[in-house]
């Protein structure tokens, strides 16, 4: 196989992984909440995601020369950047109270973790934050080179979240897609973003203002 079948082999894969999971995103949002359904679909869209990162490739985990600084880029400052990024929304959120559409939006998301499981709600949240920074920090950061990184997955999130029809999850998948890709740009690979979501995501799911 030639270079250049090998790269349109992984556009393919890449471009039918991001419709997969738009699909699956989707679905999952016009399920009941703590339904078997919703638990079926997040999950099967977190192992959408992580196939289709391991069928696309390479994923760099990240560069780090010793382990002071494995600590410090790759846990404590992607820990920080999740706690900081989730104290931007939790203002955000208190602000989106005075505009009703977004007030609605933010609601009708937090539906899910306030009427869902305990347990599973944060471990479907969380198999999703990792999976997506496998395949968009990971794969598809890779696949699209030195190009414009950012901006071109950030495009390719917002694609995908925009299957949900939510304004809110919207506005709050492209800020967060250029947090995530300056912290995968800072560190050379997905786990310090893969950090990061993780605890913007539990946080969120635990903290953020219910809309009155």
């Amino acid at each position: 196989m030639t270079a250049a079948s090998r790269v349109r082999r992984r556009r393919a894969l890449a471009a039918a992984t991001g419709i997969g999971g738009a699909g699956l995103l989707g679905m999952s949002l016009s399920t009941e909440a703590d339904s078997p359904q919703f638990y079926a679909l997040t999950l099967g869209l977190a192992g959408t995601w992580a196939a289709g990162a391991l069928a696309v490739g390479p994923l760099e985990p990240g560069r780090t020369q010793n382990l002071r600084d494995a600590l410090r880029r790759q846990v404590a400052g992607p820990v920080l950047t999740g706690a900081g990024t989730f104290g931007l929304f939790y203002g955000a959120a208190r602000l989106a109270r005075y505009i009703p559409p977004l007030n609605r939006a933010i609601g009708s998301a937090l539906h899910y973790a306030d009427h869902g499981s305990t347990r599973l709600v944060p471990l479907t949240a969380g198999a999703n934050a990792v999976a997506e920074e496998l395949f968009f920090r990971g794969a598809l950061w890779s696949l699209v080179g030195e190009s414009s990184p950012i901006a071109k997955t950030t495009l390719a999130y917002a694609a995908t979240i925009a299957a949900t029809r939510n304004p809110a999850l919207l506005l709050a998948g492209t800020a967060t897609s250029v947090i995530f890709g300056l912290q995968r740009r800072a560190s050379g690979g997905f786990l310090a973003p893969a950090l990061a979501h993780l605890t913007w995501s539990q946080l969120m799911l635990r903290y953020l203002p219910r809309p009155p």
